[in-house]
């Protein structure tokens, strides 16, 4: 992470940095300079001295040697005549030895054959032995380098180097001149100076640190002022402090300060209107079932609703200011859809998809354009199945609305000729007075339907008319367990062994108990008539989320046909031969006007799992722990 810095210490930064600069740049070439100028001299002085020991050697090699015995014609006789007269030279000798005081950083001098034996050196013991002179970097290369090399002189270990100038006789090698330099002469005399330099330096960076320290104080005075006049403006009483400060301030910050009062005021009120804004819209997309995602021109998310990460399984976090392709790909489908329509810059109209892991989605990408420019897009995801089941529900809805409105009518219709049957049947029997067994069973029989179609008929009616709602508070668990008990003796006859799964935490609903009651006992007799040769038949109540609470009804029976699923909650539907089909159509009915749902799936790995989805009602915390005890009270 970067670190942000204060302005106070971005301006000490940049005045000391340019000096630095500056100083570091002049001290740079000054020190280049003097190492520079002193390393020249040095090579001059040891290239000065490398041509005198030439010059007087060449002297010497050029003396004739035919009227010695030397023999001519054999070369290394010629060469060992030259060398004795080298190391005899008087002259020579003197010049040798008369250098040494010459300059300082001049180590030794030599004169060497070609195989790098010494024939004369400063040092009587080395040309007496011959000895074979060491290989030493050429001090050309170190006067002629650049500054990094030149410094390591000064500041590296102390090293020799040398001049060397070649020797030739008749126009063949013959061995060199070298001039040994040393660098422990050089280190005393410009370590000092280069030190000198460096603190002088330093003294002027310090300077200039604290010369920028009190020249920032001085130029950021004003705005010190006009912060301390931003801070009160916040605070009760804050103008009507700094008015009695005006006087003493300068002009400048009087003016800007004015303004500043007129925009905080505007600031606060568009403050205010957009705070309304953000919190509507927040909570709008919060509670939105659809995954909504709106991009700028350049494809960057600035507006996500929670439900995208249901759908992307992306935190919104890491959607947030990111680039489109940031957080989608094209290894999958959706990525590849959004990617390739943002590149091609074209819509993508309503279309299902299925994801890889098997949800159908239905996505659509609508680009948003304003006087013919495009400045941004908006990403739409929806749940395909959602769509699909709630288009399902409100069909079935309508469905039965329409068959309650005719049965309805029917049922009164048929209620008035039923009651007529009724009266004439019991006339009619103390009418006959004496009948034969025959024509009494069916006088009977005649009575036995009449009151069973009397029944249905008043089960339609009741079924078709409208509720009223008794809501309390109570926790579902109650209501599951009594449920449980109503029905336990059906469950022991069937066979079938019930199994509770109902969460350790208080489950807060507000409901009308007994509707809820019968709604659930439907469900739960289906399941339990569901498997004449016994099972077990799960009974589970939890959280499902933050917002619902859901029951789950298991049983192990046949499971319900796939062609007949449609059917399931439609009125008088029934696979039963003593069944009315109203108990689930009943229980469909309590689900919605409790605003929840109910629904039901395969489970594995037989039989039907029923789903009822209640909302949570939401309690304060006393009010929870008043109502978990009063619930435990209760039972």
């Amino acid at each position: 992470m970067r670190p942000r810095f204060r302005l106070k210490t971005k301006l000490v930064l940049a005045i000391s940095g340019m000096v630095t600069a500056v100083v570091v740049a002049f001290a740079t070439i000054f020190i280049f300079q003097l190492v520079h100028q002193r390393l020249s001299d040095t090579f001059e002085n040891g290239d000065f001295v490398a041509h005198q020991i030439y010059d007087a050697t060449r002297q010497s090699l050029e003396m004739d040697l035919s009227s010695t015995r030397v023999d001519m014609q054999d070369p290394q006789a010629v060469r060992d005549a030259y060398e004795e007269i080298l190391q005899t030279d008087p002259g020579l000798n003197s010049l040798l030895q008369s250098i040494v005081g010459y300059s300082k950083p001049i180590y030794d001098v030599a004169v060497a054959d070609a195989q790098g034996r010494a024939l004369l050196h400063t040092d009587p013991n080395v040309s007496l032995k011959n000895q074979v002179l060491p290989a030493r970097q050429d001090f050309r290369q170190v006067a002629n380098g650049g500054f990094r090399r030149q410094l390591e002189v000064v500041y590296g270990p102390p090293q020799l180097y040398e001049i060397r100038v070649p020797l030739e006789r008749g126009g063949l090698p013959f061995g060199s001149v070298r001039v040994g330099i040393s660098t422990i002469f050089l280190k005393s005399e410009l370590r000092p100076q280069l030190d000198r330099a460096l603190l002088l330096a330093g003294t002027a960076i310090f300077i200039t640190l604290l010369l920028a320290a009190a020249l920032s104080n001085l130029a950021l005075r004003p705005l010190a002022i006009i912060g301390r006049r931003l801070d009160l403006m916040t605070e009760p009483g804050g103008e009507a402090e700094t008015e009695a400060q005006r006087e003493q301030e300068p002009d400048e910050v009087n003016a800007v300060t004015s303004k500043i009062n007129r925009l905080g005021r505007q600031m606060r009120d568009v403050k205010e209107v957009f705070t309304a804004l953000k919190d509507n819209l927040d909570q709008i997309m919060a509670n939105l079932q659809d995954g909504l995602i709106l991009f700028t021109r350049d494809a960057r998310a600035i507006l996500v609703s929670a439900a995208v990460e249901r759908f992307l399984g992306v935190p919104r976090q890491q959607m947030l200011g990111h680039n489109a392709g940031e957080f989608f790909t094209h290894e999958t489908q959706i990525g590849r859809l959004v990617l390739d329509a943002f590149m091609d810059h074209q819509p993508l109209s309503p279309r299902d998809i299925e994801t890889e892991d098997g949800r159908r989605i239905q996505i659509a990408l609508d680009f948003i354009e304003e006087g013919g420019e495009r400045i941004g897009a908006l990403l739409t995801l929806r749940d395909a199945e959602s769509v699909r089941r709630i288009e399902s529900e409100i069909e079935l809805s309508h469905r039965l609305a329409a068959i309650g409105r005719l049965a309805s009518g029917v049922g009164h219709e048929v209620k008035n000729p039923i009651n007529a049957i009724v009266v004439h049947l019991e006339v009619l029997r103390q009418k006959l007075q004496q009948m034969d067994p025959d024509t009494r069973r069916h006088m009977d029989v005649i009575a036995s339907e009449i009151q069973r179609l009397d029944r249905v008929v008043q089960m339609l009616i009741d079924f078709t008319r409208p509720v009223e709602l008794r809501l309390t508070d109570i926790d579902l668990s109650r209501i599951v367990d009594e449920v449980l008990s109503l029905a336990s003796p059906d469950a022991e006859r069937h066979g079938v062994r019930v199994i509770r799964q109902l969460a350790a935490e208080t489950l807060p609903v507000r409901v009308d108990a007994d509707l809820l009651k019968q709604a659930l006992l439907n469900v739960v007799l289906n399941g339990v008539q569901a498997m004449p040769q016994g099972g077990n038949l799960e009974v589970a109540a939890r959280r499902a989320s933050d917002r619902e609470i859901v029951i789950e009804v298991r049983d192990q029976g046949a499971g319900i046909a796939p062609e007949i699923r449609d059917k399931v909650f439609n009125l008088y539907f029934t696979t039963k031969k003593a069944g009315t089909g109203i108990g689930l159509a009943m229980t469909y009915k309590v689900m919605q006007l409790h605003h929840g749902s109910v629904d039901f799936a395969p489970a594995s790995p037989r039989g039907t799992v029923f789903q009822l989805t209640l909302p949570l009602q939401e309690q304060p915390a006393e009010a929870a722990r008043e109502f978990a005890t009063h619930d435990s009270a209760t039972v």
